[in-house]
């Protein structure tokens, strides 16, 4: 079994399918990342993993490679700041160390700042457990749709009800069930988090195949020695 997992408000939503022929999905909700973790060969989820000490212009090199082939959805993409902003205490201090950490200058956005404790509990969980940087790659749904959509982006943004009906068409297409896909989702998920964890959930099948790309590729290093790439 292979896993997709998105960030949700009440955690973490999961999509589980079988690494080989038909995906037989199922959808999980977590509170905790690490209670993922297990009874699964790949997991890929949408969260940064790798975090720079210094942010460039337009954030890490995985974010700059996975940029050119969105198109008109490259705006999903937003750019990593430090390692630093991300365990900073509150907004204000995270605003102030990646001003100081970051080329050109610049500040992050309350949206940005939202997602750092889910960045520091998976940086946590591999930094501490190397068995798992084996298991656990990034991905970003956008990415993930644009693969699975013979690498052509999509064409509506998934906040519209005709991106919502785009995305699912497709991962239909791709071998989800449809009374899977059109089942009520969990509580403290939404929609398009359901759905990118359906898409995540292939990447995770690709990465089992040995069959992902990666953005870049070769991926980088951060300095634990974290991967730094997108894989679709």
């Amino acid at each position: 079994m292979v896993r997709g997992v998105d960030g949700c408000p009440a955690g973490w939503i999961a999509v589980t399918i079988a690494a080989e022929g038909p995906l037989t999905p199922c959808v999980t909700i977590a509170r905790n990342f690490a209670d993922l973790t297990t009874g699964v060969e790949k997991i890929a989820v949408d969260m940064p993993i790798g975090l720079p000490e210094r942010a460039g212009p337009g954030g890490r090199g995985a974010e700059r490679a996975a940029r050119a082939v969105l198109g008109g959805r490259k705006a999903s993409l937003f750019s990593v700041p430090s390692r630093g902003a991300v365990y900073a205490a509150d907004y204000g201090e995270a605003c102030r160390t990646a001003l100081a950490t970051s080329d050109p200058p610049r500040k992050i956005s309350k949206q940005a700042f939202f997602l750092f404790p889910k960045i520091r509990e998976i940086d946590i969980l591999l930094r501490g457990d190397g068995a798992m940087r084996d298991v656990v790659f990034e991905t970003h749904p956008e990415v993930a749709f644009w693969r699975a959509n013979g690498e052509v982006p999509m064409q509506f943004p998934k906040s519209k009800p005709e991106g919502l009906r785009e995305r699912r068409d497709l991962l239909e297409r791709q071998g989800f069930p449809p009374a899977f896909l059109d089942a009520p989702v969990g509580r403290g998920a939404k929609r398009d988090d359901f759905l990118d964890a359906c898409v995540c959930a292939l990447v995770a099948r690709r990465l089992h195949a040995v069959t992902a790309k990666t953005f870049p590729d070769p991926p980088c290093r951060d300095g634990h020695g974290l991967p730094v790439a997108i894989w679709a």
